[in-house]
């Protein structure tokens, strides 16, 4: 197996996407942990764009000593000599120089020829080798550089003493068998190139970064430069976590590997999330919020029985809290079934299907079901009985100014009803249309609004009381929708006074004597 070297350049060309400047200090924080992370080079900065650069790639190569620390450099003496002396209290120092090579660059943006550009890159790799004995060089733009001037410009680079060799996708415009070719070529025309290290750095414009990187990887690139949680200029960089992981779990097509901890990559994906105030998409590979996450029904059984069935890799193996069965619209009865086992209930058949469907309303509601929502199923509904006279099946308020209008559609033993009445308010409205339906008179004692979940979409609880022939009923109701929660509260204790009479009636039944 080989290793592949992994250049990290987060406090380099990742602090250049706009929202994630770090101040010295949080740079040294940053490069302490990816030491940590075990990287083979830490591209510390451009130490020519600010004094703050400057001091954070000398404050990182005086205090971060296993990595190479390596400060870029545009391919002229100034930068080239400042960067040198950013790295000179390094113990592995590295300065990496570079100049764009490609048509489009060195006639529009530099403004010269490709003779001036070989010299300008003999010169600074040059002077760069009296200063370290580590030099590597880009030829920015590569991937739309006519490929005999990119074999120019590498030669030229070698004979002036470069180590490394990198080639730039910069403007993420290659694809995965494109950049295998050119690797594999750049092997065959410049011999030499094997006394080097060929390094890739490549960007996202189309989402290829990781699929080029690991392409080249294939092709003989034996460093890969990379960012965490792949920020950088415009798209970003290849992701760091996502190539070490791809060549860790699918060690058996790539027998590739690297020195990275695998262990601390969700640690410092938190971190620079952390420094920077910006955190990766959801859906981010390994090491977004749902990474790990299972929400449909078919996953979180398969999950339930073996996690392989899902997962690729165990959580554990970067670091990430664990798998998660998120319950949503998507999910099933084992998965809710497997949650309430978890906080403690054990359900009955009867009790999981009533569970299971105000979850599934519930679920149409609300982005995510919260355990104190599941327990709040159990409260209304799923542990009492299903014989309820009235059964809320429909409501719909209109509010106006003074007045507003319900109507809701009750199913009393199986028989619909419907009842429309305008009222002060939404719910006033709407406890009047189920009077026009139930035809009893019922007055409020009491009322009460509690926001039984957090978040925007939590779910209300009411609480009522009512007076129904002289006799106190309560009633409960829960809804993301506060009406709809009076709605089935006002209907809960109805129907407690409906069994109340029921089971009045029934008594009075089972008494009378039989006819003979």
């Amino acid at each position: 197996m080989a290793k592949v070297k992994v250049f990290d350049t987060t406090l380099r060309d990742g602090e250049q996407s706009p929202g994630f400047t770090m101040s010295v200090a949080e740079k040294l924080h940053m490069a302490m942990q990816l030491d940590d992370l075990g990287v083979d080079i830490i591209e510390a900065g451009f130490s020519v764009a600010s004094d703050d650069d400057f001091a954070s790639v000398s404050q990182i190569s005086h205090k971060v000593r296993r990595p190479i620390i390596a400060a870029l450099a545009r391919a002229n003496p100034k930068d080239v000599e400042i960067a040198g002396k950013s790295v000179q209290s390094a113990d592995k120092p590295r300065i990496h120089t570079f100049i764009a090579t490609s048509d489009i660059h060195l006639t529009k943006k530099l403004e010269i020829g490709q003779e001036e550009c070989l010299e300008r890159i003999t010169e600074a790799v040059q002077l760069a080798r009296k200063l370290v004995d580590d030099v590597e060089f880009s030829a920015e733009d590569a991937t739309r550089t006519n490929i005999a001037f990119l074999c120019e410009a590498i030669r030229a680079a070698l004979s002036a003493g470069a180590t490394t060799i990198n080639i730039p996708d910069t403007v993420g415009y290659t694809f995965p068998e494109e950049f295998s070719s050119l690797i594999t070529t750049l092997y065959e025309e410049i011999p030499r190139l094997d006394n080097a290290v060929v390094s890739v750095h490549c960007h996202d414009d189309m989402g290829l970064a990781v699929a080029n990187s690991l392409a080249a990887i294939q092709a003989g690139a034996r460093q890969v430069e990379c960012t965490i949680n792949g920020i950088g200029e415009r798209a970003g960089n290849a992701s760091l976590e996502e190539i070490v992981m791809a060549l860790k779990v699918r060690k058996d097509l790539t027998e590739h590997y690297t020195d990275i901890n695998s262990e601390s990559i969700y640690k410092t994906s938190q971190l620079l999330s952390h420094i920077t105030g910006i955190d990766p998409q959801p859906n981010k590979a390994i090491v977004g919020q749902n990474a790990f996450s299972h929400e449909a029904g078919i996953h979180q059984h398969g999950m339930l029985k073996d996690k392989i069935t899902y997962e690729i890799m165990m959580p554990e193996l970067v670091g990430a809290p664990g798998t998660r069965l998120v319950l949503g619209k998507h999910s099933g009865r084992h998965g809710l079934n497997n949650r309430y086992q978890e906080l403690g209930y054990e359900l009955t058949k009867e009790e999981l299907d009533r569970a299971y469907t105000f979850f599934t309303i519930l679920a149409d509601q609300k982005k995510d079901v919260l355990d104190e929502d599941l327990l709040l199923i159990l409260r209304h509904g799923a542990k009492q009985g299903a014989n309820k006279l009235y059964k809320l099946l429909d409501l719909v308020v209109t509010c106006g100014n003074e007045l507003s209008t319900a109507k809701v559609n009750l199913s009393f033993d199986d028989i619909t009803k419907e009842g429309v009445a305008e009222d002060h308010g939404p719910i006033n409205a709407t406890f009047s249309a189920i009077d026009n339906v139930i035809a009893k008179r019922v007055r409020i004692e009491e009322f009460e609004i509690v926001a039984a979940t957090p978040g925007r979409d939590a779910v209300g609880v009411v609480n009522v009381k009512v007076l129904i022939n002289e006799k106190s009923f309560a009633g409960t109701g829960a809804s993301t929708d506060i009406v709809n929660a009076a709605a089935r509260a006002y209907i809960d204790a109805i129907n407690k006074s409906e069994q109340l009479e029921s089971t009045y009636l029934n008594s009075l039944a089972s008494s009378e004597p039989s006819a003979s």
